[in-house]
């Protein structure tokens, strides 16, 4: 998938999250998309870092300190954009979850579709 299928794709999981969880507010069209990129690249960049730094506690939690870090990573993009607010951790946490799962089911149709092109 390309980058700018990617960025639609999470675009599109971040409207569906404002649209499910309470305490995500995304004020137009503009800022989805600056947001979209910009946990795009939080994404990329600090949070790998944090898992690393985190793992020992990941491990001792059997993998769920995994989601908060998550959740700090959307807010974290959300503190960056103007325009995109996140009211707490727990609403964070459950945005990124929503952005993943919407995110991997979107990306999962676009790929599979760029599969079936290929074979012809």
């Amino acid at each position: 998938m390309g980058f700018f299928a990617h960025w639609v794709v999470t675009a599109v999981a971040l409207l569906v999250a404002q649209k499910l969880v309470g305490g995500i507010y995304v004020a137009g069209f503009g800022a989805l998309a600056v947001a979209a990129l910009v946990l795009g690249l939080v994404n990329a960049i600090i949070k790998p870092v944090m898992q690393l730094l985190s793992l020992p506690l990941t491990i001792l939690t059997l993998g769920i300190f995994y989601l908060v870090v998550n959740g700090i990573c959307f807010a974290l993009a959300a503190f960056l954009v103007p325009g995109f607010a996140v009211a707490s951790l727990g609403s964070a946490v459950l945005g990124a979850i929503v952005v993943s799962l919407i995110s991997w089911v979107l990306g999962g149709f676009l790929s599979r579709d760029n599969r079936k092109e290929e074979r012809r």
